[in-house]
């Protein structure tokens, strides 16, 4: 299984692939326990706090997989990172984006774009 991933995370568009997974994943662990801690009580409370450890350690395992220099691929993490918690946020908790964070998520975007791609 590892020598297909990291075959396919050897292309730009399998990496982009699972960077956008893992983004995924990182993200709705995290708004699960968000769940947990302000909008639950007592036993839904336990549940979203044990959901919310299954999928980020989904997210530590599938990231993990395969070998790759993750520093090299910081920044189109960091870039999906933000866009996958704007729209998750806008999904699971009707939160719109504000002209600041949409100005700061450009320049996250932006440095990440730079990061990705810069050659010299």
């Amino acid at each position: 299984m590892k020598n297909g991933l990291n075959e396919f995370v050897s292309t730009p568009i399998g990496a982009f692939v699972v960077l956008a997974v893992a983004a995924s994943l990182e993200v709705l662990g995290d708004s699960f326990f968000q769940t947990g801690l302000y909008r639950s009580s007592g036993s839904q409370r336990a549940m979203w706090f044990v959901v919310g450890v299954a999928v980020l350690g989904m997210y530590g395992l599938f990231v993990n997989l395969p070998q790759w220099d993750f520093g090299k691929l910081l920044g189109v993490y960091v870039a999906l990172f933000f866009v996958v918690a704007q729209v998750v946020a806008k999904v699971r908790f009707q939160q719109s984006p504000t002209t600041p964070i949409l100005v700061g998520g450009g320049l996250i975007v932006a440095g990440g774009l730079v990061i990705t791609f810069w050659k010299g």
